[in-house]
């Protein structure tokens, strides 16, 4: 066998890159557990994102957990967007493992049951 045989034969036999498999959520979330998540594969050089977005209005605060693939300029950043009737200010972080951007927070978890409770209220107040 010539040498280009033998290189050949043996990039057959490479692994094929893998895509990063990241968690979406169906929908933005109040609570990170009610974060509908599934896993997904991304597009080759995209990052898992985790996002965090806080509005408020008078003394309420309600805050929305989004889950998703992103590219390289959607990590790290921090901003401001307008969604149903308030300003949110929200925080995008990366992370480039297979699913880790499922993990929930102590915190997170209690903060989450209050802000079920406070569902019937938002709504009131939205309408």
């Amino acid at each position: 066998m010539s040498h280009s045989q033998i290189l050949i034969v043996f990039l057959c036999f490479l692994p094929l890159a893998a895509s990063l498999q990241c968690y979406a959520c169906v929908f933005p979330a109040i609570s990170p557990l009610d974060c509908l998540k599934f896993p997904q594969e991304c597009p080759a050089g995209q990052h898992c994102l985790s996002s965090t977005a806080t509005g408020k209005r008078g003394a309420l605060t309600i805050s929305m957990y989004e889950k998703s693939c992103a590219v390289s300029s959607q990590c790290g950043v921090s901003g401001q967007k307008y969604t149903s009737g308030l300003y949110f200010n929200y925080t995008n972080e990366c992370c480039d493992t297979d699913l880790c951007n499922g993990a929930v927070s102590t915190a997170a978890l209690s903060w989450g049951r209050v802000a079920l409770c406070l569902l019937p209220a938002l709504a009131l107040l939205l309408a």
